[in-house]
């Protein structure tokens, strides 16, 4: 897939974008969290896959805000983190506070609060990105599938793959090989283009977060 198509899926090509993985070509597949737009992703699939890309944004200059019912799960990651520094804070569910973004100090906010997500009390807004983390399809996901400028969907049952389908317009093909998906495998996508992407951890990130895993 070349770059053009990359960023006809709006995952903005560019030097401080996050690597997400590999595309089909063997080509890097890179989404950009720091920008002057507002980006809201959803992501259908693992704690694990949330921190690695917290982890990258992190690495291009960016902070990270989680907001999470986890905190004892993501602590670790936080601390190991910048080196020392406080690139990521983690916040209990419904604490979360104004983090003051801006072009010299781009923010994600990284919201997993489970499959029934409360209203959050920040928003994606110029320089600060959202990516909220489902593990399953609960009752707020056609709303969150619907409001999502990019969703990045891992391995889910048939019956979850057929709603989604419908929802974000999949081919059959891409419905199909949903339930399928290996563990660091996620369909990226919109509702005009999607891109499969392999995500192959670093030796650090497998060190700190352990091997790829759908469920965690």
């Amino acid at each position: 897939m070349g770059v053009d198509q990359l960023a006809g899926l709006s995952l903005p090509v560019g030097d401080d974008g996050v690597v997400i993985g590999i595309d089909a070509g063997n080509q890097p597949a890179v989404l950009g969290l720091s920008r002057p737009a507002r980006l809201d992703v959803l992501l259908v699939g693992s704690m694990w896959l949330a921190q690695v890309l917290a982890l990258r944004t992190v690495a291009t200059g960016a902070r990270v805000a989680v907001e999470t019912a986890r905190p004892q799960a993501w602590t670790p990651m936080a601390q190991a983190a910048g080196g020392g520094q406080q690139c990521v804070t983690v916040h209990e569910v419904g604490r979360i506070a104004p983090q003051g973004p801006s072009v010299a100090s781009p923010v994600l906010i990284v919201r997993d609060c489970g499959a029934r997500p409360p209203r959050s009390r920040v928003a994606a807004a110029s320089w600060q990105s959202m990516l909220t983390v489902l593990p399953y399809l609960g009752p707020t996901a056609p709303r969150l599938l619907s409001s999502a400028d990019v969703v990045g969907l891992q391995r889910v049952s048939p019956q979850e793959a057929e709603a989604i389908g419908q929802i974000m317009r999949l081919s059959p093909s891409d419905v199909a090989a949903l339930p399928t998906l290996s563990d660091n495998v996620t369909l990226w996508c919109t509702r005009r283009h999607r891109q499969f992407v392999m995500t192959q951890p670093t030796e650090a990130e497998s060190g700190l977060l352990g091997p790829a895993r759908r469920v965690d």
